[in-house]
């Protein structure tokens, strides 16, 4: 007669206690796992900042997942530093089609010519007319193409413009909804782009080696009807060089939902650009947040349970 062997489920903590953790303990609890406290938890659900995560963890942790997909903050904390044999996952992907939607807002916005519209007062047609474009038959790079890359691709694709996406290891880019004659172009060979393509759309990670991914030169090389649009983070452009290029007509326009600094202060040249569109940081508001960061914790749970590799693994040495 075989004896069937009980498998205890994982404990999990959730920290630091705050009105999200009920949608994110229903996730957990839906998983197959169960809550506990931090003292005897096999994994932390941390939706904290980086400078309130615990300076030690029980030695029964063996997994953290981080609530953001930007966690650049958490390595400025030194969190991966002081927690070494620890595996951290991010919310990387968890809120692509948010951000891939806003993203497309803003390309679609600066193509139509919507600021010069937004701003008129009078009827302008003949004026404006030679301005406004379209999608159809253009290229549009995304920097970046993880998950939020992934999930504009689709979206560009009913609109008929052609996607060179551009990653870190230059494999082919495939999915649902991802049609086959996208592009893919590794990093290294991000230069030879610029001059290729109508529109860019930076969706790539903050690192070191990202900070002024974009800058002048690279501007110089785009037309001047490119629309640059920013959905990652604000260091990736080099703002001055930006403001200099969107005065001068360098390129048509530029879409951020980030910026350097940011928040952007009052007064700032940007502001007053009539080629720039800005929002506040909010192509991921937090009404549309919450319930997709419990979707990505129950799928991670679950991984974990099964004893499954987990998504968004970060790596500590490439810097997210």
């Amino acid at each position: 007669m075989t004896q069937e062997v009980s498998v205890q489920e994982p404990t999990i903590a959730i920290g630091p206690d705050q009105p999200a953790s009920r949608l994110l303990e229903k996730a957990v609890l839906g998983a197959g796992a169960r809550i506990g406290a931090l003292a005897e938890a096999d994994a932390l659900i941390w939706i904290g900042t980086p400078g309130d995560f615990p300076r030690t963890l029980p030695g029964s942790v063996r997994w953290v997942q981080l609530p953001a997909a930007g966690i650049e903050d958490f390595f400025a904390a030194g969190v991966f530093e002081a927690h070494p044999s620890v595996t951290f996952t991010s919310a990387a992907g968890a809120f692509a089609h948010s951000v891939a939607e806003h993203a497309l807002t803003l390309l679609l916005a600066g193509v139509r010519y919507l600021p010069e519209h937004l701003r008129a007062s009078s009827w302008r047609q003949r004026e404006f007319f030679p301005h406004v474009g379209s999608l159809r038959g253009k290229t549009v790079t995304i920097v970046g193409a993880g998950g939020i890359g992934r999930a504009l691709i689709p979206l560009l694709a009913p609109l008929g413009a052609h996607v060179i996406a551009v990653n870190r290891s230059g494999r082919p880019v495939t999915g649902p909804g991802i049609p086959g004659d996208v592009e893919t172009v590794p990093t290294e060979q991000l230069g030879r782009v610029w001059s290729h393509t109508d529109h860019v759309v930076i969706a790539a990670p903050a690192t070191a080696q990202t900070r002024h991914l974009v800058g002048a030169d690279e501007l110089a090389r785009l037309k001047p009807s490119s629309w640059v649009i920013n959905v990652a983070r604000g260091s990736l452009v080099d703002t001055a060089a930006l403001v200099d290029a969107l005065a001068r007509g360098v390129i048509g326009g530029a879409g951020l939902d980030v910026t350097e600094p940011e928040p952007l202060p009052d007064g700032h040249p940007l502001w007053d650009l009539p080629n720039a569109i800005i929002t506040p940081h909010d192509s991921n508001p937090p009404q549309l947040r919450l319930a997709a960061f419990a979707d990505h914790v129950g799928a991670n749970v679950a991984r974990f349970v099964a004893d499954e590799p987990l998504a968004a693994l970060i790596d500590p040495a490439r810097g997210y």
